[in-house]
């Protein structure tokens, strides 16, 4: 799991403005039904309220996507959906909250550990351990097969507030989160110039200062962009250069060593060589000046014209298409002689993906129905897509004699896209043994594990990644309240170096500002919840 640093002061005036209007009033939550001993399908259609996110490119109405128009036929339940773009649902979601105007529950909630402690113990939500006891055979099952989900989604005053998202590909080092956003360079322009793939930092800042001034598209003019990247946004930074420094980085700044000590990536000697070396390159205009505020679609659009000569994504398909324009850069040999690649601290796994609200008049009823999302054929369409759709482009072939689902070519479509057209999101849960069983696995996951186990696994150093530790409430507000400030101050001062230098002269000055802002104090909360889940 990616630990969540956003900034907690919209959910605080939320919580603040939810106390003081009372909590309850003005909800849009279902009337009771006065159901008991449910099972579907209901004789007699109901109704729930939730809200929801999903991508633009989906249906603004989830009820036209058909894996719910089938869960609705298969429950004779009905879901009147709030449903917001992923832009915007956060503030729709908290506005909600704060206002009182609850739902019976939010899918795709996307809440931080640190909100699902606040909300559970203000009473917005509800837990719901007992319910999975009693109404939840398909969740209670994965738990009962995998007890360490268990463990992690029980909170440190043993309620679970929320239903998780799990997604296992691989284990360990083999599991395709254990990297998110690889370096894809361009071959065409490569191959044009003359030039081998670099292996080493020199040898790529070589290769981009060719793409500059070789014009290896050949139209004659200089519109050729060396490198591109979004700063501070996942998939799509540069953080995959940084293993040729050192520990290197990732979205959390945080590392395990071999002995077990917990490291902030940002206050270390090889963090500041790759900063000086990224200067280099923006000194040479080696590095698109959008780089540092450009949004996704401009990224992609750039992308698609194949301007770039090295750009960053989880796959390739999703920006220049899964052709051999594009390889994967290695991981390269930095001033040192050593070569790393960076763990993310991705488990394929996330906490708090619905909840159910206070309001719910309907508990059992609403828990069985999302009990139907952890079937193992539900559970799979929720997160890729479902087949038989004749609208579009569907994602599976279904084989009823063998009840099993086969991912079908995705013929040139972007993976994300694709899936994001028809896929739920939302509570599932995917095992590795499911695989050959219900489903089998998608050919660009396929492709990215073997290219991983190839080219990625043999060069990380790390044989720990940061697991998903549930921290208590009082720990969680000190992260959370440190992280707000210390990892703007970080990424401020890292584009800052990029564009103008002075690191070293400033590197003083900046570790001593991490402590102001309460890095040792970050880092020993975080090493006590490690020693803590690793001695459990």
């Amino acid at each position: 799991m990616k630990i969540n640093f956003k900034p907690v002061a919209l959910f605080a005036l939320s919580v603040a403005v939810l106390a003081g209007c009372g909590g309850n009033a003005g909800s849009s939550a279902s009337p009771e039904y006065n159901l008991q001993n449910v099972t579907f399908p209901l004789q007699e259609k109901v109704t729930l309220n939730f809200i929801t996110q999903s991508s633009p490119l989906a249906p603004s109405d989830p009820n036209e996507k058909l894996i719910y128009q089938r869960l609705e036929e298969h429950t004779g339940v009905h879901i009147n959906w709030k449903n917001y773009t992923s832009d915007s649902f956060t503030e729709k979601r908290n506005l909600a909250v704060a206002s009182g105007d609850l739902p019976d529950a939010i899918m795709d909630a996307g809440y931080t550990d640190y909100e699902l402690l606040q909300l559970g113990s203000d009473g917005t939500i509800v837990p719901v351990e007992e319910l999975i006891e009693q109404h939840m055979p398909n969740l209670k099952k994965v738990l009962d097969e995998a007890p360490e989900y268990k463990a992690m989604i029980t909170a440190p005053d043993g309620h679970i507030y929320a239903f998780p998202w799990i997604e296992e590909l691989g284990s360990g080092k083999e599991s395709i989160h254990s990297v998110n956003g690889m370096a894809w360079i361009n071959m065409e322009w490569l191959n044009k110039l003359g030039l081998d793939m670099p292996s080493t930092t020199e040898e790529l800042k070589k290769a981009l200062l060719a793409f500059k001034e070789g014009d290896p598209n050949g139209n004659g003019e200089a519109d050729e962009i060396p490198m591109s990247f979004i700063m501070n946004n996942g998939n799509e930074d540069m953080n995959f250069l940084f293993g040729s420094f050192g520990f290197g980085d990732n979205g959390d700044h945080t590392v395990v060593t071999n002995d077990g000590q917990v490291l902030f990536t940002a206050d270390q000697d090889g963090y500041k060589e790759a900063i000086k070396y990224f200067h280099e390159l923006y000194a040479m205009n080696l590095i698109d000046e959008e780089s540092f505020e450009q949004d996704y679609n401009t990224y992609l659009a750039k992308g698609q014209d194949h301007r770039y000569g090295l750009y960053f994504q989880w796959d390739k398909a999703n920006i220049t298409g899964n052709n051999d324009k594009y390889e994967l850069l290695p991981p390269l040999v930095g001033p040192d002689g050593k070569s790393n690649v960076t763990r993310t601290n991705n488990f394929g796994f996330s906490r708090g993906k619905m909840v159910i609200t206070s309001t719910n008049k309907n508990l059992e009823l609403t828990a069985k129905w999302i009990d139907q999302l952890y079937e193992p054929i539900q559970s799979v369409q929720n997160n890729w897509g479902t087949y038989g759709d004749e609208t579009q482009q569907n994602i599976f072939k279904f084989d009823e004699n063998k009840n099993m689902l086969t991912h079908l070519p995705l013929e040139g479509s972007a993976p994300v896209e694709l899936r994001q057209k028809t896929n739920i999101g939302g509570p599932l849960a995917i095992l590795d043994e499911y695989y050959g069983v219900y489903t089998t696995k998608p050919d660009d996951a396929s492709w990215r594990l073997d290219l991983m186990k190839e080219k990625l696994v043999p060069h990380m150093e790390a044989d720990h990644n940061y697991p998903p530790i549930f921290f208590s409430l009082e720990d969680q507000k000190q992260l959370s309240t440190i992280e707000t400030d210390l990892f703007a101050y970080v990424n401020r001062k890292r584009a800052e170096w990029i564009k103008n230098g002075n690191v070293d002269a400033e590197w003083n000055e900046y570790l001593q500002e991490l402590n102001r802002l309460g890095l040792d104090r970050w880092l020993a909360i975080k090493q006590k919840g490690y020693d803590s889940y690793t001695n459990s």
